[in-house]
């Protein structure tokens, strides 16, 4: 059983409430509760962290780093086990982690206000910003080209070549839609080949519920550090910008309710430039509008190949479900462009 790991950790079993905790949908959580301390218990996902010990190394490297520059940064480490490992492995189970869990801290699944969203924004680029002295070449790379935008529209344009014809057929003017954004893919490139833009310390996974907030709502820090790697501030920015910008998520079937919010746009560049100003070079300070494209545009055809490829990689619950998501977030994309004039102009 999942309890059966915890004495590794120096907690006895016949103390243990624990139950299901968050709703992350890689990783199995669960809250511990022993004598009144209490702990977050993680199952990692080996299927799509299939080198977990990278993952520990990383959180090592940078905690200790923290440790030393920045003491008072409020860093969520790992408990290590009485062996001294912040990994427990277990046959047939898996790998397994233990985190202290916040007091008085709380997250949030769906971004509500600006000040939230300022929150957010101003935590993630204060991890950045905080890191910038770290040599980030040192960190391991927790899943290769996750972000790596040439990458996904080569298998893109590979699906419409080898894919399901009759699905091809049947999508070819979102497909068209999609070809004809290629310009994005092009300032991708030519931003890997510009050196005024730095690999920097990038948590890569910037949804609301990976900060924690205090009782107050003020953010505290950023947790789920398991794609934390060497990467580009647009990735960050990007990953803000398409799951805060609209009320709704790539679920949504009534694209009537896809919308771009100003107030939320001019939140995430705000909150990450209160923290990266002095950071970010002047060419990195001049695509915060299109770190939203580049991350809108790759979710939008890694939907779309995944449908041509007849659903190997995202789960779907009805027949056409990544097609769904794949035009819900082409749509998310057209409402950014419209408003592009206006929003470089803040």
């Amino acid at each position: 059983m999942t309890k059966d790991v915890l004495p590794a950790f120096g907690i006895k079993e016949d103390s243990i409430n624990i139950e299901l905790f968050g709703s992350g949908l890689i990783n199995h959580t669960w809250k511990v509760t022993s004598f009144n301390k209490e702990y977050i218990l993680q199952k990692v996902n080996h299927r799509v962290f299939a080198e977990p010990h990278k993952i520990a190394r990383n959180q090592r490297l940078i905690a200790n780093y923290l440790r030393k520059h920045h003491p008072d940064y409020m860093f969520i480490a790992p408990i290590t086990s009485a062996a001294g490992h912040e990994l427990i492995y277990r046959s047939g189970e898996g790998y397994f982690r233990l985190f202290p869990f916040v007091a008085d801290s709380h997250s949030k699944d769906v971004v509500e206000t600006p000040r939230q969203a300022y929150e957010a924004a101003r935590q993630f680029g204060r991890f950045t910003r905080l890191l910038s002295g770290m040599d980030v070449m040192q960190l391991e790379t927790t899943i290769p080209d996750f972000h790596n935008l040439a990458l996904r529209y080569q298998q893109f344009l590979d699906a419409v070549e080898n894919g399901n014809r009759n699905r091809r057929d049947a999508c070819q003017p979102l497909i068209e839609e999609l070809l004809s954004h290629r310009v994005i893919v092009e300032q991708y490139e030519a931003i890997k080949a510009t050196p005024d833009f730095k690999l920097r310390v990038t948590h890569h996974d910037t949804k609301i519920s990976n900060v924690l907030f205090d009782k107050n709502n003020n953010g505290m820090c950023v947790i789920d550090l398991d794609t934390v790697m060497p990467g580009y501030f647009i990735s960050d920015v990007g990953d803000m910008m398409r799951t805060y910008l609209s009320p709704v998520s790539e679920e949504e079937t009534d694209f009537s309710k896809i919308q771009v919010r100003e107030e939320m746009y001019n939140a995430v560049v705000e909150g990450y430039y209160s923290e990266m100003k002095d950071v970010l070079t002047s060419a990195e300070k001049g695509c915060f509008f299109y770190a939203g494209k580049f991350m809108i545009y790759m979710q939008a055809i890694r939907f779309i190949t995944d449908h041509l490829n007849n659903d190997v990689y995202y789960g779907v619950h009805y027949k056409g479900h990544n097609l769904v998501r794949a035009e819900n977030q082409a749509f998310l994309l057209a409402r950014l462009i419209e408003k592009q004039a206006r929003l470089e102009k803040r």
